[in-house]
């Protein structure tokens, strides 16, 4: 319990840093960087609490969640120069908490005798992606999953992962290398450049090939 709670807070850290530093590039006002902030790091536990019917959602239950959000919030517009100096500084955070929230709600559905691969995949995946797409919706992008980037296949293999290793190693492993199987994806495709073909990339190679 304590590691998955740890895993939570690393996650709303990350998450909420992303949030606001999006915000902040955007140039909206306090409340709507803080906003942001928010609703990055807890949207993808919301929606995960409303599909199993865990309501009301835990984020929205317990103050702790939104009080760590909020204190990400501030310390990313005090530090922003600072932050933004670290290189790739937005991909880190965003591959942290897309790691880290991937395995928090695949094993949920785990640990809730959830036993369908789908349904576990599909936990993981809404609460990995559900806050970077309130993100990006918010601030007027069109969300990271649909536009090429290999963001939401990233969390899924993660979460087949966690359920391959699940019953044969410690509690402890599965959510490890979910978490890095996920954010280790997500870094070296965007620094490699890896791709998922656009529709329009694919009949443009038939043409090509015709």
């Amino acid at each position: 319990m304590f590691l998955i709670e740890t895993f939570v807070y690393i996650g709303t850290i990350a998450f909420g840093v992303s949030g606001a530093l999006i915000g902040i590039r955007k140039q909206l006002d306090l409340f709507g960087v803080l906003f942001l902030c928010f609703t990055t790091s807890l949207g993808g536990g919301v929606i995960r609490d409303l599909l199993i019917g865990n309501i009301p959602p835990v984020n929205l239950i317990n103050p702790r969640y939104f009080l760590v959000s909020l204190v990400a919030g501030i310390l990313t517009i005090l530090f922003y120069e600072k932050i933004t100096r670290l290189t790739d500084s937005m991909l880190i955070f965003d591959a942290i908490g897309l790691g880290v929230f991937t395995a928090v709600g695949a094993h949920t559905a785990i640990n809730l005798d959830y036993s369908q691969p789908f349904l576990i995949v599909a936990m993981g995946l809404v609460t990995g992606i559900g806050g970077g797409v309130f993100r990006d919706v918010f601030s007027k992008e069109i969300p990271l999953v649909f536009r090429k980037e290999i963001y939401g296949v990233a969390s899924i293999a993660g979460s087949l992962l966690l359920i391959v290793t699940y019953d044969f190693l410690p509690s402890v492993m599965p959510l490890y290398l979910c978490l890095f199987t996920t954010f280790i994806i997500r870094v070296f495709t965007v620094k490699r450049e890896w791709h998922i073909p656009t529709i329009k990339q694919i009949k443009d190679k038939q043409i090509q090939n015709l």
